[in-house]
């Protein structure tokens, strides 16, 4: 997972061979719990989705507070090992999660597939389609009918139901006027991805 300060990413890992790895409520709550431990403090979140199998989180990754920087290293190596800790803190996070798994469910092995991704997302239109992409997994699976159904995903939060103070709705805000705006913006089901964005879970 390679990222850097002050860009937005797309941030995604999927379980081996499709696996549950959110198996109650508990387990949803309890991802993000170690999510907002490890990550938050070095993103805005704009906007993330949990799914059975899967998770999605877009974030725009913090600028660097340069306060505590020795003075005998480079502005690149003092950037390149805050980007190391946060990669180190990704893979401590799926650790810890999948460790508080196979003690609960008594299972062993690895709990996700490989190293988490993180495709930059550089273009401000597809940023907002990229969250409605996000938002409209669990349609796109059957799980729900309408997107506020799902509980384990930042829509709610943005169409005030639920509340938390992690999400960082201040971009979306700035591009509709109203929730209403918002959410027929949401409901538009995307058929057509640029192939550069395009993942494949």
């Amino acid at each position: 997972m390679d990222i850097n300060p002050n860009k937005y990413y797309h941030i995604y890992n999927r379980s081996n061979n499709y696996e549950t790895v959110f198996k109650s409520i508990e387990n949803y709550d309890y991802f993000i719990r170690k999510y907002r431990k490890y990550l938050a403090f070095h993103f805005d979140t704009i906007a993330y989705c949990l799914m059975p199998t899967h998770f999605h989180f877009l974030v725009f990754v913090k600028d660097i507070d340069r306060k505590d920087k020795p003075e005998d290293i480079s502005e690149i190596e003092f950037i390149d090992s805050i980007m190391l800790y946060i990669k180190k803190k990704t893979g401590l996070l799926l650790s810890s999660y999948a460790k508080a798994i196979n003690k609960r469910y008594n299972r062993h092995g690895s709990l996700f597939k490989g190293h988490t991704k993180a495709l930059e997302v550089d273009d401000e239109s597809y940023l907002l389609s990229l969250i409605s992409y996000i938002h409209q997994n669990p349609i796109r699976a059957g799980l729900v009918h309408s997107l506020d159904e799902w509980y384990f995903s930042s829509y709610r939060e943005y169409i005030d139901q639920d509340r938390s103070d992690f999400i960082s709705k201040e971009i979306v805000y700035s591009y509709f006027r109203t929730i209403d705006e918002f959410k027929k913006h949401s409901e538009i089901l995307l058929d057509n991805i640029n192939e550069k964005y395009w993942i494949k879970i």
